[in-house]
């Protein structure tokens, strides 16, 4: 007969299990009256809502209660369902986080950094990264990525600035990497969560882009293979949970209890149960399907880059540009399309595929279109996105004098994002900005990642770059002034 301890063990790991999702089943079936929160009362009090929603949506949208435990402390199914979930990953340990892994990331850096530590990481980092600084007064030391001169994008760390870095920061108490960047493009994990480890830091890795490096074969390895202590994963973007959703994940050297209570810090009381199955959902199926659908995945994106690429113009980049140092793997699935070269701007192709095609992409920068594809696209599909990136450059192609040639500017750091962030201010035309410090956040969203971030100096080529992504449609964001024609600068 199997011991209490051993047949607990021989649950956790059973991966045909969700255990928040069953005891949500039993809940509905319970018809217990709700005398509690929400106060749409599973619909009945917003037919419009019901309507638009289902009324199987709402009948599902409940507050924590004892049968289905609480994500605060969890004690009983959510704790099951998240230690399921880290089994899945090759985690020691993983959370729910219903703040999408912007709140992982955030969580990540609070649960290693105090106020005046200092954190490693390159400067394409997603904004919520900074936001961590700002909120916690970590110290940043920048490590520049490396650049693709014919793309102009930045591509990731290599382990030698990072050492670099490390050993002029003897101080450092982390390392964070991008894995994979927006774009597709990894740095060497390994040998930078080595070098991490040598000297004594946390490796950390924001792959809100990464699930799928779990799951699938012939991909770039994942945090947790390559022994990072955590990691953020957005699981909704391409693991198929609900947009919003995602999970913490922590190796063996992290206490798990304190990370608990940094995100608590910060994270809802009040955490969405339709968020938090869909996660139990998803980690079930990709447990159980997820090598099956990223192989799917990996041939539509194959497809896709090699018919793109027969168009002329365009050039959907690979595997090709791996360089085994700021560029060490590439991530198959994602459709990464230079535009330049037909004479748009990857925003104006963005704009087009939208506007005149019905088709909605994941972003258009300066010089590159992302396209998001997972295995549960459809072959007809992927055929009208190439039909119509091929009219496109037919009708609206011309020569590509003129545009901007770069997506990254090197920053000039001046002081913290957290001391520029809360400084005296003055509120200047933006035009009249250059060689001030900046205290708040300019960005094309998305990929969100700043052009400026408190505490930078403002340049003429940062406000060049502004006034060129603003002149093509570009989604500017993050400053005070919602139409970026002022800028906060420290007094």
């Amino acid at each position: 007969m199997l011991s209490p301890r051993k047949a607990v063990w021989l649950l956790k790991l059973d991966q045909t299990r969700a255990p928040l999702y069953e005891a949500m089943t039993e809940h509905r079936l319970n018809r217990v009256v709700p005398f509690d929160v929400p106060g749409h009362k599973g619909g009945r009090a917003d037919a419009a809502l019901t309507d638009f929603l289902g009324r199987d949506c709402l009948k599902n949208d409940v507050n924590s209660m004892k049968p289905l435990d609480n994500l605060c402390h969890p004690v009983s199914v959510i704790k099951e369902a998240q230690e399921l979930c880290a089994d899945a990953f090759g985690a020691e340990h993983s959370f729910f986080i219903v703040n999408g892994a912007t709140g992982a990331v955030q969580a990540m850096i609070m649960s290693v950094c105090k106020a005046g530590e200092k954190i490693i990481l390159p400067r394409n980092v997603h904004r919520s990264a900074i936001n961590a600084l700002v909120v916690c007064g970590a110290v940043p030391v920048y490590v520049n990525p490396g650049e693709n001169k014919q793309l102009g994008i930045p591509l990731g760390m290599t382990p030698e600035d990072v050492e670099r870095a490390i050993i002029e920061n003897p101080d450092a108490k982390a390392v964070l990497v991008n894995n994979p960047t927006y774009y597709g493009i990894c740095s060497d994990l390994k040998k930078i969560v080595d070098i991490a480890h040598k000297h004594g830091l946390m490796a950390l890795c924001d792959e809100a882009h990464g699930t799928h490096f779990y799951f699938g074969s012939e991909l770039p390895p994942s945090g947790m293979s390559c022994g990072a202590d955590m990691c953020a994963v957005s699981v909704h973007k391409t693991g198929g949970s609900l947009t919003q959703s995602a999970v913490l994940l922590m190796g063996k050297n992290v206490d798990s209890d304190y990370v608990r209570q940094i995100i608590n810090l910060t994270q809802t009381t009040s955490a969405s149960y339709l968020l938090m199955v869909s996660l139990d959902l998803a980690r079930r199926n990709l447990a159980q399907n997820g090598a099956e659908f990223y192989e799917k995945t990996v041939k539509f994106s194959e497809y896709a880059r090699s018919e793109i690429n027969n168009l002329g113009g365009y050039y959907a980049f690979g595997g090709e540009l791996c360089n085994g140092a700021d560029f060490c793997a590439f991530d198959k699935t994602k459709l990464s399309v230079h535009t330049r070269a037909i004479g748009l701007a990857g925003i104006e192709v963005y704009d087009l595929l939208r506007d005149e095609y019905g088709i909605q992409i994941e972003f258009g920068d300066i010089g590159n279109i992302l396209a998001i594809i997972t295995g549960g696209d459809r072959a007809l599909e992927i055929e009208r996105l190439l039909g119509a990136l091929s009219e496109i450059k037919r009708i609206y192609g011309k020569s590509p004098t003129g545009l901007f040639d770069h997506e990254y500017i090197n920053p000039i750091v001046v002081t913290t994002p957290q001391q520029a962030f809360y400084a005296e201010q003055d509120t200047m035309p933006i035009e009249q900005t250059a060689g001030r410090v900046c205290s708040e956040f300019v960005m094309c969203y998305p990929p969100g990642i700043p052009i400026l971030a408190p505490g930078e100096r403002i340049t003429d080529d940062i406000l060049d770059y502004i006034r060129f992504a603003k002149e093509k449609g570009c989604s500017v964001t993050g400053s005070r002034d919602m139409n970026v024609e002022y800028l906060q600068v420290v007094k």
